[in-house]
């Protein structure tokens, strides 16, 4: 508590928060940046780059996401056993770093000679083994640039729950831009150049963190230094922990490769990369069970199991999420007009996204007043510099959305532009029924996540029975609509499930159990991938896509999902009442 102040009154709070806190804040705006962009092209660079099928291209996404959200479970107890937090960020950063890079190389692109499809295997490569160091890099840095910030606030901080809302708009500010510039730009300009985008943009968050270390006031260092330096196997323990993880790095790759390949595949649809999820999954439950079992009192055990339900219903919440990245991407591509205002649109040549330029605005504004409030602390000057940036760049980022000729990769952009949006709606909505004694309980919050979860597929599948029934492309509009209703989904449920983590969770296991979070994520992105090839769409050679099967197919998917949603939903909404009571005294 004393490090804490003597180090608070060194740098001094900007805008109401210490200054680590921004630094974590533009390191994950940019690691979010490069994931999300990176993300947000990778089907459709499958798809219509190398021409993998639907199917296949939906197994890579799958074990792709389902692995980036389990290694950080790997990555945070490395990290607090031995690596500290500062080094495992730094590291993860390198490997993003080099991942991104290998992105950029899309080599040839794929076509068929003779009846046969020829692809560039060496490029395919590449991208398997790029995939598999961003795999490794998330899980060093995404866990432990989220503990810094708790860091970062003394015990009973009442600013704890906003900084993390600070924190949380970083990630979602990466994604909206993530979109914007890497998902418009590889597809206008060019795979490698909307690849090449991200791998800067994670580079320069690396330099950020890098800068910025000495706002973290040591908090982020190894727990024990010397165990750390020990000599393991006759190489520093440290030395061989980066070493493991590079190492690791390679059947990581292979993993990606049997994806794409349908290699080693058992019983069709279940992969290498799934059973390897289903087996910690099950090692998971198991350890659960005994845990409960033997090491809980009755009053621990009932919230845990509480936990534990909150924990599933978020596992099918992101089951239906992560389809906007799937078959949302490709319905989009496929049966939807594009651009939000027509008539704004620029048509004449190929105009390029000014959020570039916010992208290197905010950051650079915050090490301008940070220095400048250092040298005159009682000053004003710094905070209306900073905030006339951030006024610059709303409007950098409405001119992009309404004038730039939109694709299928950049529209992903609407995901994190209402959580943007909503987020201060939803902080302030929460306080007032608090106050009136009206805020739902947590299991009822996340049941409404759930059931407008379903809710949001209606406009799609409406959107797929017009085409089917017109032949015209329908309007994308209908995709704005389902957008805002999944993310008011989402603020009901997310924030509260990791709220619930750090409230139910026994104390000694509570890295266990946002680790079983995480898997819960990891699952859901395979899930997501099996539901959307139930809408894969293979075109024979020489002929065009048939709109009315591919309407069909779309429409089939999300009813199915919606059913879902809505039927998990009102499950959960009886089951709230039982959850409440097991929760206690927590709500």
């Amino acid at each position: 508590m004393a490090h804490s102040a003597a180090a608070s009154a060194r740098h001094g709070d900007f805008l109401g928060h210490p200054k680590g806190v921004y630094v974590c804040f533009f390191t994950e705006m940019w690691e979010r940046f490069s994931f999300y962009g990176m993300k947000a092209l990778l089907l459709l660079y499958l798809t219509k780059y190398h021409l993998f099928g639907d199917r296949a291209g939906l197994d890579l996404l799958g074990a792709y996401g389902g692995l980036v959200y389990c290694i950080p479970v790997i990555g945070g107890l490395l990290a607090d056993r031995w690596l500290g937090m500062r080094k495992a960020v730094v590291f993860g950063g390198v490997l993003l770093v080099l991942g991104h890079i290998g992105m950029a190389f899309e080599g040839t692109a794929a076509t068929r000679i003779g009846g046969t499809l020829v692809r560039d295997e060496r490029a395919l490569n590449i991208t398997y083994l790029s995939l598999a160091l961003i795999i490794m890099g998330v899980g060093f840095l995404k866990p432990n640039i989220s503990t810094i910030v708790g860091k970062l606030y003394p015990e009973d901080d009442p600013r704890r729950d906003s900084g993390f809302s600070l924190f949380y708009a970083g990630i979602n500010l990466g994604s909206l831009f993530a979109s914007l510039v890497c998902g418009y730009i590889g597809e206008a300009y060019g795979w490698k150049y909307g690849f090449g985008a991200a791998g800067i943009g994670m580079l320069a968050g690396l330099a950020m963190f890098l800068w910025g270390q000495r706002y973290l006031d040591g908090h982020a260092e190894p727990a024990d230094p010397d165990a750390l330096r020990a000599s393991v196997g006759g190489l520093r323990r440290e030395w061989l922990i980066y070493l493991l993880a590079i190492v690791g790095v390679v059947p990581i790759a292979w993993l990606m490769w049997a994806a794409a390949n349908g290699a080693f595949a058992l019983g069709g649809d279940v992969s290498l990369a799934l059973l390897l999820m289903l087996v910690v999954l099950g090692g998971v439950l198991l350890w659960f069970a005994w845990f409960t079992g033997t090491r809980c009192t009755p009053q621990q055990r009932r919230q845990m199991w509480a936990l534990m339900a909150l924990i599933f219903m978020a596992l099918v919440f992101f089951t239906l999420y992560e389809q906007t990245y799937g078959s949302w991407v490709t319905f989009t591509d496929r049966l939807l007009t594009k651009d939000l205002v027509p008539a704004l649109v620029i048509r004449q040549g190929t105009p390029l996204p000014w959020s570039m330029l916010s992208l290197l605005l905010a950051p650079a504004a915050f090490v301008l007043a940070a220095r400048m409030s250092e040298r005159a602390p009682g000053s004003s000057a710094p905070k209306r510099m900073f905030g006339g940036a951030i006024a610059l760049i709303l409007v950098l980022l409405v001119r992009d959305c309404l004038v730039l000729p939109q694709t299928a990769g950049s529209l992903t952009y609407l995901g994190a532009l209402f959580l943007v949006l909503l987020a201060p709606l939803f902080a302030g909505l929460w306080a007032w029924l608090d106050r009136r004694g009206l805020d739902p309980s947590k299991p009822t919050k996340s049941a409404w996540g759930l059931v407008l979860g379903g809710l949001s597929f209606v406009p799609l599948a409406l959107a797929a029975q017009q085409v089917g029934s017109t032949g015209q492309l329908a309007s994308v509009w209908w995709l704005v609509g389902a957008y805002l209703v999944l993310e008011i989904g989402e603020m009901c449920l997310s924030p509260v499930g990791l709220s619930a983590v750090t409230e139910l969770a026994v104390p000694r296991v509570m890295s266990l159990m946002m680790g079983a979070w995480f898997l819960a994520t990891a699952f859901s992105e395979t899930l997501a991938a099996l539901f959307g090839k139930l809408a894969a769409i293979e075109v024979p050679e020489g002929e065009t896509l048939n709109l009315a099967d591919a309407a069909a197919r779309y429409a089939h998917l999300f009813w199915l999902l919606m059913w879902i949603g809505i039927g998990c939903g009102v499950i959960a909404m009886l089951a709230a009442p039982l959850l409440r009571r097991l929760m206690q005294p927590h709500r």
